[in-house]
């Protein structure tokens, strides 16, 4: 029976590991190694630590639109598992814990668009989050979504059919202000009008 098999990209910091995984993982029929011209693949990174260059890796891998990236490394501590996750990797395994078995598992859910991090990582990363959106984000107006509360409401206004003036008159703010604010929220994320960042609140659930 064929299977469709994934595109993969492997990083690794050293050759001797490179060797091995690429041996490993070359007779899965669920794997197909990718050179860098091909279409956008998993990247399967492998590191003993998250030094600089290690994160300077995975901010690259981040802009270039890969399909995802499952990092394989010695040990994350807490203070960088934020910054990971902000840098497009959608898996992560421990070294110690890495077998053919589980890397394949990983890549085919950072294919499928899915996050897998070990439950301990998992608790942490999610205590991380619950800090900064009491810490940081909520004494200052934000949302997780990088929004505040007056930008959702506005959104919420345009949604709901209101124009520039009506929301300017309901919110008591001028209607340069409702402008100013429909703007930074289209340029935050690269939306195109008012209509698409409308789709995009709605789709991602903000409004």
């Amino acid at each position: 029976m064929l299977v469709d098999q994934i595109p993969v990209l492997l990083h690794a910091t050293d050759t001797i590991t490179h060797a091995g995984v690429t041996a490993a993982l070359r007779a899965r029929p669920e794997i197909r190694f990718a050179d860098d011209t091909d279409e956008p693949a998993v990247v399967l990174v492998i590191v003993e630590r998250l030094n600089e260059e290690a994160r300077q890796l995975l901010r690259s891998l981040h802009c270039a639109g890969c399909a995802g990236v499952v990092l394989v490394a010695g040990e994350v501590d807490d203070s960088e598992l934020l910054d990971v996750v902000g840098n497009g990797v959608s898996a992560i395994i421990r070294r110690a814990d890495a077998t053919p078995d589980t890397l394949v598992r990983l890549v085919k859910a950072a294919a499928a668009g899915e996050g897998a991090l070990p439950p301990d990582l998992l608790g942490r990363l999610l205590s991380r989050v619950s800090r900064l959106q009491r810490d940081v984000l909520q004494p200052n107006g934000w949302d997780l979504a990088g929004m505040s509360q007056r930008e959702t409401k506005v959104l919420r206004m345009v949604a709901d059919g209101f124009e520039t003036k009506e929301i300017a008159d309901q919110l008591s703010y001028s209607e340069r202000t409702v402008k100013s604010i429909l703007h930074d929220i289209t340029n935050r994320f690269q939306l195109r009008n008012r209509a698409h960042a409308v789709a995009f609140a709605l789709r991602e659930g903000l409004i």
